[in-house]
Parts: structure tokens; sequence; C-alpha cells
């Protein structure tokens, strides 16, 4: 049944009433979908030949054909193709590419592992649906080609596939350092489920499958502390490092998110083979070691519509076919929640993405088509997933469940922290230096993937302080990060409430989203920025940007363009360059791209363009140049950019092409306005500066100082707030009551920090008549965020507070009464003496904790022994958990870090079984020596023995 249009306007927004579809609706929403992109899907039908097309796999498509085909009811209307044409497209293209596969004895495609294997599965499955209807001989082909792959890939035991060039799993090592080997692993693991699934188990196919599908997320710390058996096989015997310790996948050179979804891709076209052949799934599919903690880093950089937040990727941010099938996989065969609530929210978006240009395509913005027969392909797949495994119910109050902060360490180059309101990270990987903010987690509002630069600009960091605080250790999430450049320092925190706090030493810049995307959320056509100095509505560019510049006439005989700042990726190419009497005329430039000549851009065709050499794309002052012949007078420029189009740049003039004159700058600001800004109503800035916010097209530029971030605050009352005042090269910020700290220097610092408001921090501080005089001591190049424990209410001026923990105080320099107001609500009255006073606040934790355990990683994960429970009860600082060994029972916790480590028990009531405490600095050998990274607990547990209710860790300097 397709989705009505009142249905269609709840999913996508337009109706607020129902921001996302209901759990029922995804699958008929896939089906529409396919519908509709089969008009894209046709375009690879070549008439000629009788088939779809061979290039970037087009015959994929079939597919997404075999579905509506078999299943559902076919709309012609909506698919621009009768059922009984695309019958026949469809079976003339499996009968062609099932005879021309090398396996069934052709030369057109097949049996290289990458990537003909992932679209043989597709290929084999789409004639699985159609078996029916296919001639003998055609079955006959597409079975040798699911037998013949898994005898291949089986051959080549745990060697490379000479057909596949450099494409390698590295053996059963893998990799993980800039290019994670977890794809690949799971492509040979792909190449064998058809074979496995619709002709049972040839010779080693088994073996090969477990073995590649166990080692894709492989950790060794991780594997080797889990004892657990995956079809018969202990985790322990895995030998693949495809992950980072923090359980971040690396790709390309920079953290990948879709890449790190590929296990849950893979997984997804491996299963729905198994279930409509009707046999069991492999045990791997459903207990996929490490798969929750690698989930859980996805979950820390989710986004509203279901897709992760990439900030680190230049080419996979928007591309929503692609991201249904991890998704789909996970929330129909593993039953999780989480990924049903995102694939909700990711379906609920995808007919308004559809609709918009280019039209029915399912994975666009990357400006790739080659990645839609994929597309089609993966949301075929998810459609059989939810027709043969319904999925769960999703996950209430989401964000609050994917709160995460995480440092993922200098190499991946990423802390990361998800909040319920906010998604923020400081990214320090080469070329993708920035302060990344997305406001309300809101998939097309902040700029923030790839190379583009946001808050800072993308230079090279030559030193990183981190600092993570977490609820279960400090009382609160939280991150504090202070960068150094060769030029000077830049520092972030980021705030449990979705704040965040820069502290600039040059201005920084918010690209914002501006699209005209129908039924979409905030994608209205226009962005609307609102500030002191009043409002302006920004509209959306429809094309290609055209900027249209007038000046003051001159007479001039040369005229140029030279830039400012480069689009981030692609440097400066224009379509257009006119003056008056440009047409035609000579034009040179500082560089150019071979097939993008100078002239190009004065020759009168709109379709040919001039674009900077590669090399030169991240050159500022790039220049295009024409020479009108003699001196003429001019006053205006059009330039009509392609996507390469400059931030900024000068239009000048020149008589002698030597000496030139500035006549004319872009941008010109939009609006300028002192103090706040707000975007759209959905998030917006405050300034601690002098200097104005500018809004120039869809560009934010903050001045220098610390600037505050807001998910929608009142920013006019919040910018009247008094500023901290601080000592030379210390910044400060108040924001949502929290101090945050920032060193931009390479000394230490030590003094007093002037605060407004009677909040008490962690440390010292004497009252004054308006606030307090804060002591401070922060080590160089360091920042530190401060929670608001303790608000005093009439306190008079001249006492001294020490804040020690959040529950306990000291007081001195009375008399005085006043009132003591913990951060939970709860209150005290002080009466305080001459004599010095010690309170404590009934029924409050003692944060920050001095225990390097608590919140840990703990191992074993993902699939646990028998009789075991989660380790992570161990570690979590609740007094009504405890982890339950099983017998002989071993947990394993990750400190993050080498560290001299000082262990404590304790244990339930009950007899304390035998147990020995080891450690380990690589997760690979244990022993007695106490600097380690890992401390394991080894028992001799049996039924009826205590349970160890905590494991903690002290006095842990890293080591190193």
């Amino acid at each position: 049944m397709l989705i009505n249009r009142r249905q269609f306007l709840y999913a996508t927004g337009l109706l607020a009433a129902a921001p996302s579809i209901a759990l029922a609706q995804v699958k008929d929403t896939y089906y529409e979908v396919l519908l509709r992109h089969t008009r894209w899907a046709e375009t690879q039908y070549d008439p000629v030949a009788g088939r779809y097309r061979r290039t970037d796999f087009g015959f994929a498509v079939v597919l997404g054909n075999a579905v509506l085909l078999t299943r559902g009811t076919y709309d012609a209307t909506l698919a621009g193709v009768e059922k009984d044409v695309l019958r026949q497209h469809t079976l003339a293209t499996i009968k062609h590419y099932a005879a021309s596969n090398v396996l069934a004895g052709g030369t057109e495609w097949g049996k290289t592992l990458f990537w003909d294997t992932t679209f043989q599965s597709y290929f084999v499955l789409a004639a699985r649906l159609l078996w029916t209807e296919l001639d003998a001989a055609t079955r006959s082909n597409v079975e040798a080609i699911a037998r013949g792959q898994a005898d291949y890939t089986t051959s080549l035991g745990t060697g490379n596939d000479p057909r596949s060039g450099s494409w390698t799993p590295n053996g059963l090592a893998g990799g993980y350092r800039g290019d994670t080997k977890l794809e690949e692993m799971g492509v040979y693991a792909q190449s064998l489920a058809p074979g496995l699934a619709w002709h049972g188990d040839g010779p080693g196919w088994r073996e090969a499958f477990g073995r590649w599908s166990r080692n894709e997320a492989g950790l060794p710390a991780a594997d080797l502390a889990n004892p657990s058996t995956v079809d018969g096989v202990p985790i322990s015997v895995n030998t693949a490092a495809n992950l980072h310790g923090t359980f971040i996948v690396e790709n390309h050179g920079s953290f990948g998110p879709h890449y790190q979804s590929e296990l849950w891709r893979t997984s997804g076209r491996n299963a729905i083979h198994f279930l409509l052949a009707g046999r069991p799934l492999p045990e791997v599919l459903i207990k996929q070691p490490n798969g929750e903690l690698l989930w859980r880093t996805i979950l820390a950089t989710m986004s509203d519509a279901g897709e992760p937040l990439m900030p680190m990727v230049d080419d996979r941010e928007h591309l929503y076919g692609r991201d249904v099938i991890p998704l789909a996989f996970r929330s129909t065969v593993l039953r999780d929640p989480m990924a049903a609530w995102a694939e909700a929210a990711l379906a609920s978006r995808l007919l308004a993405y559809q609709a918009h240009p280019p039209q029915y395509r399912l994975a666009k913005f990357s400006g790739e088509a080659k990645y839609e027969p994929e597309a089609r392909a993966e949301l075929a797949i998810s459609y059989l997933l939810h027709e043969l495994r319904p999925p769960v119910a999703p996950a209430p109050d989401f964000f609050a469940r994917a709160a995460l902060a995480i440092d993922h360490g200098a190499e991946p180059g990423l802390l990361a922290h998800q909040s319920a309101a906010a998604w923020a990270g400081t990214v320090t990987k080469p070329g993708f230096t920035k302060f990344a903010w997305q406001p309300a987690h809101d998939d097309w509002l902040f700029k923030i993937s790839g190379s583009t630069p946001m808050l800072l600009p993308s230079a090279a960091v030559t030193g990183r302080n981190v600092v993570v605080y977490q609820g279960v250790r400090d009382g609160f999430d939280g991150t504090a990060s202070l960068l150094a450049f060769a030029d000077g320092f830049a520092g972030t925190a980021t705030l449990p409430t979705g704040t965040v706090v820069c502290a600039l030493p040059r201005p920084g810049r918010v690209d914002v989203h501006n699209l005209a995307m129908a039924g979409m959320s905030g994608l209205t056509g226009a962005r609307t920025y609102t500030g002191a100095a009043g409002r302006v509505v920004v509209k959306a560019r429809e094309a290609f940007r055209v900027d249209e510049l007038t000046f003051p006439a001159v007479n001039a005989r040369h005229v140029r363009m030279v830039g400012v700042r480069p689009h981030p990726t692609y440097g400066y190419s224009l379509f257009d360059f006119e003056v008056d009497g440009s047409r035609g005329v000579r034009t040179t430039a500082s560089s150019f791209d071979t097939g993008y000549e100078p002239a190009k851009a004065t020759d009168g065709d709109p379709a040919t363009r001039w674009a900077v050499a590669r090399a030169e794309r991240g050159r500022a002052d790039s220049w295009l140049a024409v020479d009108l012949g003699t001196s003429t007078k001019v006053g205006r420029a059009r330039l009509r950019w392609e996507t390469a189009a400059a931030g900024a740049y000068r239009i000048q003039t020149s008589n002698d092409g030597t000496t030139w004159t500035t006549v004319a700058e872009y941008p010109r600001p939009d609006l300028s306005t002192a103090g706040w800004l707000d975007v759209d109503g959905r998030a917006g800035f405050v300034a601690r500066s002098s200097e104005p916010i500018t809004v120039q097209g869809d560009t934010i530029i903050l001045p220098p100082g610390v600037v505050e971030g807001y998910v929608r605050a009142d920013l006019r009352s919040i910018s009247s707030q008094p500023v901290p005042e601080c000592p030379p090269r210390v910044r400060a910020s108040t924001a949502d009551g929290f101090l945050s700290l920032f060193n931009l220097s390479d000394t230490d610092v030590t003094g007093t920090v002037r605060l407004r408001g009677t909040r008490l921090y962690r440390g010292t501080q004497v009252t004054t008549s308006d606030g307090t005089e804060y002591a401070l001591t922060l080590p160089a190049a360091t920042a530190r965020v401060e929670a608001p424990w303790f608000t005093a209410q009439g306190i008079p001026a001249g006492i001294t507070a020490v804040v020690h923990d959040a529950r306990r105080v000291t007081f001195r320099g009375g008399p005085a009464r006043f009132t003591l107001t913990h951060r939970d609500g709860a209150t005290l009255a002080i009466v305080l003496g001459r004599s010095e006073r010690t309170v404590t606040m009934p029924g409050a934790q003692a944060f920050p904790f001095n225990d390097l355990a608590l919140g840990r990683v703990t191992f074993p994960n993902s699939v646990l022994p028998p009789g075991m429970s989660d380790p992570a009860a161990a570690v979590d600082g609740s007094p009504q958990t405890a982890w339950t060994p099983g017998r002989n029972g071993r947990m394993v916790v990750d400190l993050g870090a080498v560290r001299r480590a000082k262990v404590s028990l304790k244990w339930t009531e009950g007899p304390v079984p035998p147990h020995t405490v080891t450690y380990s600095a690589d997760g690979r050998t244990y022993g007695p020596a106490t600097t380690a990274r890992y401390v394991a607990v080894s028992t001799g547990w049996r039924p009826g023995q205590a349970s160890l209710k905590s494991i903690s860790v002290t006095e842990g300097d890293p080591v190193g």
C-alpha cells in the first residue's frame, strides 16, 4: 500500500503533528521510493543492446526492479514505465549478465572481489526473486556464479585476490591506521554468502565466511579477552586489528562513519540471502564481536536524520540512500531500538530528499551518480528485511541515550561530545582542523563535513591538550580542549546543555546550509538572521552563484578578479567573467586546469568555464584577468561561479597590467551586528568582543575572543550578562553557569578571575559585593571546565569558600548567615562564626571521583560467555549493579592510557570467589606489573558466590 498525500506530509515534516513516520510505514516508504527511483533506473537502459548498462554496474538496478515486480502494488505512473516493460528489461538483463559473468564462462564481469562481488550479491538476489521466470540456462548460470565465487574466494585462503590489484584485507592481520580493512574483510565474507545461503556448505565455505566475518571488527585487546564462541569458534582466536582502541574506524585518512557502518551494510547484504533461502542465519551475523562498541561510536555522531554526521569526510555526507541498510539490518535482525529510531528518522526524509533536484536520485550531493545502483539495491534489501523480520519498536529519548563524550586520541584526531541537545567535536586530523558544532543534531543547519572549515582555519595543529568529563566520574558530560598552532592557540569547551564555548585568536567562520528542499525541516529556501542591529533574510541559491557588483565608474584597460578565500575543496572556477566589452577579449589567469583555460570564462558559452590548476586549489590569491585592449569606462562586473565559488575576492582595475586598484569587494555583509546573532530560530552565537558578527550570504564570520554557541536560547539576555575578568592570556566564560577556562599561552598562569553572581566552583574563591574572585592556576596551553555545584544566596563580601568537591565546602571569614543551594536543588542554611566551617551537602555525591575505571570500556563486550553478566556493571558507579563472572569468569577494564594502577575490588554479600588481578600495557600479554592500560580480574567463580560490585583504579598518572 502506498503512502497517501497526508501521510507524506506528516512524514516529511510539513505537518508537525507527526515529525516522523510510524514504524509500520517504513517498508511502504521504501517501496514508494523504489517506484519513484525507477525513473532514474530506466536511464540506465540501453535500447540498442536491450539491457541495462554495464557502466558503474548500472545493471544492478535489477534488484530494485525485482522487488517491485514481485511485491507490493506496482504503480506505473510513479515508476514512469509499465510493469510488463520493466519485467522485460529486467529479465533480459539478468539473462545477459548471468551468461557474461566470468564464473559462468563469460568474459564481461564477475569473480573479481573488489567490487564485482558486491554487485554479484545484488544480482544473484534479483535472480532468485524472479527465479520462476528465468529459463533453465540462466538459472544454471546464476547457480554457477554463487558456487563459483564461494569456491574462488575459499581457494584464496587469507591471500590477496590477484584480480583486485592493490585492494587487500592484509590477510587476517587487517589494519586500522588511516585505512581500515573492515570493509575489505567484509567483501571477502560477502562473496561467500550467496553460495552458503542457496547451495549449502561447500568445501571450506563456512569456515572462510566465519573467519572473515568474525575479524571484520577485530581489535586484539577486546578479542583476546573474550572466550565466547561464535558458530563454535572462540572469539579469542581472532587476529585482525581493524579498529582504533576507542572503537573508531578510519578510512582514506580520516574518521568515516559511512565505513564504520560497513559491518552492518555487508551483514544486511549477507543476511537477506539466508532469510530468503529459508536457511538459519550464521551466528556471526547476530553475535558480532565488538559490534556494539563500534555502534556506540556511530551513535556518538548521529544526526536527527538518522545519518551520522561526518566532520572528516568530503564526499559521503547526505547520501541518504546508502545509509539505510545498516539501520535496517540492526533494527530488524539485531532488534536494536536505537537503530529502529534512526531508521524511522531517515525513512521519514527519503521522499522529500528524492524530490529535490536531481530528482529521483537516492545518493545525491556527492555529485557522483555511480552510487545510485548500489543505493537502489540496498533499499530493496532493506524492504525485504522488513518483510521478513519486522523491526523492534524505536527507542524513546534517543539522544539522551546516545549521549557520550569521548576522546578518540590524537591519531584519529577527533574529540566528540554527543549530548541530548547538540553534537560537537574538536577535529585535529591534518586537512580537517575545526571546532565542529551541530545544534539540535540538525542534519542540515551548519556545514561541518570534510575540509569545510568551522570556527578555525584548517591549519596544522602543533599541540593538543584534551580533557573529557563523564557524568559517572565528574558529575557531568563535557569536553575541554586547547590547541596549539604555529602562530598561537585556540580553545573550546562543550557543555552538557549542548552549548559550546570557543576561545578564538582570530575570526571564526561558520557556513550555513541554505536550500529549498520541500518537506525537509529548515530547508525552506531562506535563512533568517537576527541580531541587535536588525534582521535579514538570505535566500537560497537555486543554481550556481551569480555575483553582480557595481562600483563608481573608472577608466581601465585591465580588470581582474583576485581571490581572497577559495572554495575549501575546489578553489576557484568561473563560467563567466563579464565587464563592459569583455566578451572574447584576451583573458589570462594565475593558473588553469587542462580543458578549463582562462578564455572559457569570456567566450560567451554558458557551459564552458575556467578553473584553477588542481595543484593551486588551496591557493587564496589565484586570479583571472581580462585585457579590454584599450582604456574603457567600467562600473560593473558580473561573475557566474561553478561549485568552486570564491568565499571572498576583489575586483581590481589597471591601465598597465602591473599596478592594480581595488574597486569592489565580495562579500558585502548582509548583516553586521554586535553581541549576538540568532540563526533561523534554531541556534545562535554570543560574541564577547567589541567587534561585530557579520553575515555574508550563507557564511557567518565571528570575531576573535570568546564565542558561545547556544541551542535555542534568549541570546539578547545572555549577551547582556557580564564577562569574567581574567589575567592576560586567559579567557573565560560562564555560559550556562559552567566556568570554562582557557590558557592561550605556553606558560603556566596563576591569578584571579573576577566573576559576577554567587555561583561557587571547585577551588578557592572570595566573595565580593557583586560576585567572587576565583583563584586560578592553569597550566600552559590547557583548558578546563568547572561545574556550578553550589550557589550562596545572601552571602556577604569577604567570605572565603573552598569547594572541595560536589558535596563538601569549607567557609571562613564570618560571622555570616546565608543559604547554600546545591545544583540538584537541595539547600542548607549556613551559620558561619569566626572559625572555619566545613559543610557537607546531604545526599550529594563527591564529584569528581579519582577512579580511573569509572565509565571505562570493559571486556568481554557484545558477545558474553554463558552465565556472565555485562562487566560494565563493575564500572558504572551504581551501588545497585554488579558483575556476575560466570564459571571461571574474567573481565578486563581499559583505562584508556598506560598508567600506574592501584586496584581495589568490592564484592556483594556472600563468599568472595578466588580471584587474581593482572595487568597489561597492550591488551595481549598480562602479568603482575602494575603499569598498565588494561586491568584484568580473573575468578574461579561458582554459583552462590559473590559478584563484583566495583573495580576501582587510582593513582593513575599517564606514563610515557
